[in-house]
């Protein structure tokens, strides 16, 4: 007899247990993403839009904020496509793993902008260089435009006279902490994951 995986949101539903609904191709682009928040309000996970949908038709989610031209079709109903659902019973998170250390995350963290000159940042550089001991970690981190991690290059800040105006670090372990480093958030999201993260 085979066992099915508990289901990390407490949900207790597959994407295809709700008959009948599908995403309508030319509508619901592939790989739509919604964020599901606790019964609280606190950013839970990111699901699918047809996840979305079939925690709904179930009465175990509602939408709280729906995607803007979009919508799953069935023979004889149509239902807007969520952007922001809310499940309408609490699920315990007992623990959060530590967030996993990217370069995607990193410039996520730091809004994408150089944490010496405040430029658009487009990679990452080690404050103290792997080259003298610097670890590869979220306290050791920073975004920074190619311009300025050229001219760092393998030196320390305070060789070349330059500060940080604040303090690398993880991201919360909260849900909302998580969920920004692990995916780009959608715009729709974004009042939803502030308070959180």
């Amino acid at each position: 007899m085979k066992h099915r995986q508990p289901d990390p949101i407490g949900a207790g539903l597959e994407p295809g247990e709700a008959p009948g609904i599908a995403p309508h191709p030319s509508v619901v682009p592939k790989g739509s993403r919604v964020l599901l928040l606790n019964a609280t309000f606190e950013p839970l996970a990111v699901v699918t839009a047809k996840r979305a949908v079939v925690l709904m038709l179930t009465g175990k989610a509602e939408c709280v904020e729906a995607a803007l031209d979009e919508a799953f079709h069935s023979e004889n109903l149509t239902i807007p496509a969520p952007s922001v659902m809310r499940l309408s019973r609490y699920v315990r998170v007992p623990y959060r793993r530590a967030v996993p250390m990217t370069r995607a995350g990193v410039l996520r963290r730091d809004g994408r902008r150089c944490a010496y000159c405040s430029k658009r940042a487009d990679t990452i550089d080690h404050v103290v260089p792997r080259s003298r001991g610097g670890q590869h970690s979220w306290e050791n981190c920073v975004a920074a435009c190619r311009a300025c991690n050229s001219k760092k290059a393998d030196r320390l800040i305070e060789e070349l006279g330059w500060m940080l105006d604040f303090t690398p670090g993880a991201p919360s372990r909260t849900a909302g902490g998580v969920l920004v480093l692990a995916v780009e958030p959608l715009p729709a999201w974004e009042p939803w994951l502030g308070a959180a993260a």
